[in-house]
């Protein structure tokens, strides 16, 4: 099977969240997009749940074991790049000053993946395909359509992610803000900003951005269902208009209505 244009290397192809209860998250982000939930065993009373819309998977999500809370891991959405050696990226990603958190393993048959974090700070993973290709849908009602990176460190982390990957960056005036679109040949992949003050201490990271029908409606429900509004539906001219949400466990992302195709 000859995967998609968009799951080609050096592009987004897999999301999933890590979360302190993952029922209270079932019942929010199903509410939220629609999601329907496949329950895969992991071990004993583990699950890794695949999240799906039309049947096909879009992403995932999985409850924190107490190794990992106790390592302070907080609650989090993680971003996958394809790539072709999960090994080979994560050295030469350590070679660029990146740092290597979990090195490259096999899960199962179905892939090969590596954690990492870039020189700003920010986490994302790699992810080697062989059964599982990654999303069998981006861009739709309820898939990830986006990744845009918020950075204490721009320049470190465009020359990272350039050199990593292959990508080029195009920057472009958004308002009073410096926006770097990474493209991946003729495919824009990722976003990239600095982070102001008003984010405080809060750390480099990659934000998923899920598509939606209407930015406003969808908002509003995220509230109902027991999530918070950080930023409020704001047009982006020429793009959509988008809202960043927080899920009852703290866990910040993105929706978008997109005026045109991501």
């Amino acid at each position: 099977m000859k995967p998609s244009p968009e799951l080609e290397a050096g592009t987004f192809c897999w999301v999933e969240l890590g979360t302190t209860n993952a029922s209270s998250a079932k019942k929010f982000y199903g509410g939220l997009f629609g999601w329907s939930m496949n329950d895969v065993p992991m071990g004993p009373d583990s699950f890794y749940t695949m999240v799906q819309v039309g049947g096909k998977d879009v992403g995932a999500l999985y409850q924190l074991g107490p190794e990992q809370t106790s390592q302070g891991i907080a609650p989090h959405w993680l971003s996958y790049i394809s790539t072709k050696s999960a090994d080979e990226s994560a050295a030469k990603a350590q070679s660029l000053g990146g740092k290597v958190l979990k090195s490259a393993f096999d899960v199962f048959d179905v892939g090969r993946m590596a954690v990492l974090q870039d020189p700003s700070g920010a986490t994302f993973a790699l992810w080697q395909a062989k059964k599982h290709l990654g999303a069998g849908y981006l861009s739709q009602s309820g898939a990830l359509c986006w990744n845009e990176l918020a950075t204490h460190n721009v320049d470190a982390a465009g020359k990272f992610y350039t050199k990593l990957f292959g990508w080029s960056s195009k920057v472009q005036q958004m308002g009073p803000m410096a926006y770097t679109i990474f493209m991946q040949g003729s495919q824009q992949v990722g976003g990239m900003f600095a982070m102001g003050k008003e984010y405080g201490k809060a750390p480099s990271h990659w934000m998923p951005y899920f598509s939606v029908t209407e930015c406003d409606v969808s908002a509003d429900r995220a509230k109902s269902l027991g999530g918070d509004i950080k930023v409020p539906p704001t047009d982006i001219p020429g793009v959509g208009r988008f809202a960043t949400l927080q899920d009852p466990q703290g866990v910040a992302f993105s929706i978008i209505r997109l005026s045109r195709p991501a």
